[in-house]
């Protein structure tokens, strides 16, 4: 558990949560562990089994163009196994702390999900329309696509509310360098989903600013140190 000495109540007077809430990081710890059940049941099950329980969790388009919305909430819930899992995982709770340290549990879920959600409906529309006018094979539409990577991506690009004035632009710059860099190297729906979630996160991040959500005060050295964590694992993200 992450703790923090001063206050971090709004600058608007309006908290999204109380200080205390933000200090015992619920959503933060009960994700995690959804997280690490979900590995773990991964390695206990054969690679036939594991197959199935991941394409019926896909956000693909063969589950979105059968109703299968519930999909867009399952994807979420599974990063793989094997050690990059859990290094991923470890990164990923230093980013989900400090988010949630900084914007409350209400706002950390509210960006998740609409840089998740977002990005996937975004890029499904865009296969779509590929696979349509046969410039992709009809094979994608069926493809594994799970992972917290479009709703890690958008939480990086919302940290840019809890930086200095003088540091946002350059946040923002070079995410979006790296982002697009990645998409010309990888030239993956994933890359350009990487993209998507990158934009709504800072979007989110700048009106955060704009509104007065999050407390205009410098990051204490943990919230350094778990922002730099975050800013390894959207690299490994965005260029892996």
């Amino acid at each position: 558990m992450v703790v923090v000495p001063e206050s971090v109540e709004g600058v608007s007077g309006q908290a999204d949560s109380s200080p205390g809430d933000r200090r015992r990081l619920w959503v933060t710890l009960g994700y995690l562990v959804l997280l690490m059940v979900s590995t773990v049941a991964l390695t206990l099950i054969d690679d036939s089994t594991m197959d199935r329980v991941l394409l019926r969790a896909s956000t693909n388009l063969d589950n979105l163009l059968h109703g299968h919305v519930g999909t867009l909430l399952s994807s979420a819930f599974f990063i793989g196994t094997g050690v990059t899992a859990w290094v991923i995982l470890a990164m990923l709770a230093a980013l989900l702390a400090l988010a949630e340290l900084r914007f409350g549990a209400g706002r950390l879920v509210r960006v998740f999900l609409a840089g998740h959600v977002g990005a996937t409906l975004v890029v499904a529309v865009g296969l779509w329309a590929a696979v349509r006018e046969d410039w992709l094979p009809d094979s994608i539409s069926d493809a594994e696509d799970v992972g917290i990577s479009y709703g890690a991506v958008a939480l990086v690009g919302a940290l840019v509310a809890v930086l200095p004035a003088a540091a946002r632009w350059s946040w923002s710059a070079v995410w979006l360098a790296f982002a697009v860099d990645g998409v010309l190297a990888g030239r993956t729906f994933t890359n350009v989903g990487h993209l998507l979630s990158l934009v709504i996160g800072l979007v989110l991040g700048y009106r955060m600013i704009r509104r007065g959500s999050v407390p205009e005060r410098p990051l204490t050295w943990v919230e350094a140190g778990l922002l730099a964590v975050s800013a390894g694992l959207a690299g490994g993200l965005l260029l892996g």
